[in-house]
């Protein structure tokens, strides 16, 4: 419990020093960009934007999810971390939207930027960005710290396309480079943002966590433990992605020990599945919750 709660608190300073050093560049890069006129440069910094956004609220989620439980949330503040990933995957889709939007209307009318301006700007948000990735990637058993960190990553992909854009036009003249690196920058994002949506979705539906077989449990149980002759009314599913739970019913022979039957399923699904917090009922005769 207290390697669980100092792993918490690492990862809340993480997040609490990403924040700062991410919200801090935001607005250099906001006046880089009006300044060099460079989509890429305001995309990224309109990233910044929603990063510093996402960081402060999985910041809050991971300290909210070391408070116990309470009478109206008997599972404690775990969800929050989902919860808070599920908002950062929505946010990072609008911003998709709105970077595909303003790079088809530089398409259709190509506008000049100042190369240099947005040169010095983007490499410096590189540097920025790449020290906050480390200091979260070091972080990512939790939910909300591995979606902030993706956040994080786009803003160094964006960087990476915003020195790009500023390179070609400062060698070549060429106006469509920055609308073109700004829909690849999209693209990225996009995908991301999908997949923390997904599995962010799949825990706030209850959906049966990745890696857990429920048949696989069922056999198992019934080989391994003495007296289990069946396994019934099976569920699986997550307060986050590190936190499995289970509840299942056990038909067990009537000369059973129920006590030790008990131990020993737990002590299973403990040692083979790695869920440690299960709720189990063992079962004489007809199941009670079948139907007639």
């Amino acid at each position: 419990m207290a390697h669980t709660h100092d792993h918490s608190h690492e990862n809340e300073q993480a997040l609490g020093r990403a924040f700062a050093l991410i919200g801090g560049f935001m607005f250099v890069e906001i006046a880089g960009g009006l300044v060099a006129n460079s989509l890429t440069l305001l995309a990224d910094a309109g990233h910044m934007f929603l990063d510093a956004s996402a960081l402060a609220f999985s910041w809050y989620a991971v300290r909210l999810s070391r408070r116990l439980e309470d009478e109206r949330l008997s599972y404690g503040y775990h969800r929050w971390e989902v919860l808070a990933a599920f908002v950062n995957g929505l946010t990072l889709m609008a911003l998709v939207g709105w970077i595909l939007y303003e790079a088809w209307e530089r398409l259709n009318a190509p506008q000049q930027m100042l190369p240099i301006p947005a040169l010095v700007v983007a490499s410096a948000g590189l540097i920025v960005n790449i020290v906050a990735y480390r200091w979260l990637h070091g972080h990512q058993d939790s939910a909300a710290v591995r979606s902030a960190a993706l956040h994080v990553l786009g803003d160094l992909l964006g960087s990476v396309a915003a020195i790009a854009a500023a390179l070609t036009v400062w060698i070549t003249g060429w106006p469509y480079a920055d609308p073109l690196l700004a829909v690849v920058i999209a693209a990225i994002l996009g995908r991301g943002a999908w997949r923390v949506l997904k599995d962010a979705t799949h825990i706030l539906l209850e959906g049966v966590p990745d890696g857990i077989n429920l048949d696989q449990i069922a056999s198992t149980l019934t080989e391994r433990v003495p007296g289990v002759n069946g396994v019934h009314h099976l569920h699986a599913w997550a307060l986050t992605a590190q936190k499995p739970l289970l509840t299942l019913h056990a038909s067990v022979d009537e000369p059973a020990d129920l006590s030790q039957v008990m131990q020993n399923i737990k002590a299973v699904l403990i040692e083979e599945f790695d869920i440690d917090h299960s709720t189990v009922q063992v079962d004489h005769g007809r199941c009670p919750d079948s139907h007639p």
